[in-house]
Formats: C-alpha cells, sequence, structure tokens
C-alpha cells in the first residue's frame, strides 16, 4: 500500500505542478491585459461601459486564478510535509477518485457535504 500512496503522490505532486504553472500563466496574460488594455477606449460612453464590465470580469477572473494558486500551493505543500491526502477535519484518508478529481483538495467526501 506505501507504494501505491507514493505513485498516487507522485501523479498528484506531477498535475498539482502542471496546474500551478498553468494558473501562473493564466495570472501573468489576466494581469498584462488589464494593466496595458488592447482595446483602445472610444469616445462612445456605450464602448466605454463594455470596456469597464471587461475589466471587472478580467478582475474576478484573476481573483480565482489567484485563489485556485494558493490551492494548488498548499497542496504542494503537503505534499512535502507528508500531510497530502488527510481530511483537515477528521485525519482520514481523503478518497482516491477525489484527490484525482480535485488534486487540491483538504476534506474527504464525508466533510466536503
Amino acid at each position: 500500500m506505501a507504494n501505491d500512496n507514493n505513485d498516487l503522490y507522485q501523479d498528484a505532486r506531477e498535475r498539482l505542478l502542471t496546474l500551478q504553472e498553468e494558473y501562473r500563466t493564466r495570472i501573468e496574460a489576466i494581469e498584462d491585459h488589464i494593466q496595458n488594455p488592447q482595446d483602445d477606449l472610444n469616445e462612445h460612453w456605450e464602448d466605454q461601459a463594455i470596456s469597464y464590465r471587461q475589466n471587472d470580469m478580467r478582475k474576478n477572473l484573476l481573483a480565482e486564478a489567484q485563489q485556485n494558486l494558493m490551492y494548488v500551493e498548499n497542496a504542494l505543500s503537503r505534499i512535502e510535509n507528508g500531510t497530502y491526502g488527510e481530511c483537515e477535519v477528521c485525519g482520514e484518508d481523503i478518497e482516491p477518485k477525489r484527490l484525482e478529481a480535485i488534486p487540491y483538495a483538504t476534506l474527504c467526501m464525508q466533510h466536503a457535504e
């Protein structure tokens, strides 16, 4: 069983590192677009309103990506300190299928509901 856990941790680590890179790339692209918008503001107030709404959407996407990156980095830390896959509430193992679906999960199915 220990070998199965090592495989599980290694697979999870690889998936988490991929997610980490994806979120970092996404954050960088959104931040760049917010700071350097590609669309010029027009003289028309309707165009300005659309641009402002798009900027709000980008800020929401940025916040979501930053939060998910934090979850991923916390999961990587749990792998390093040997607590990955343990439910934060009961201390039992998180179901492998749950970790496969959500590699940064911190709760078992019972406590996630």
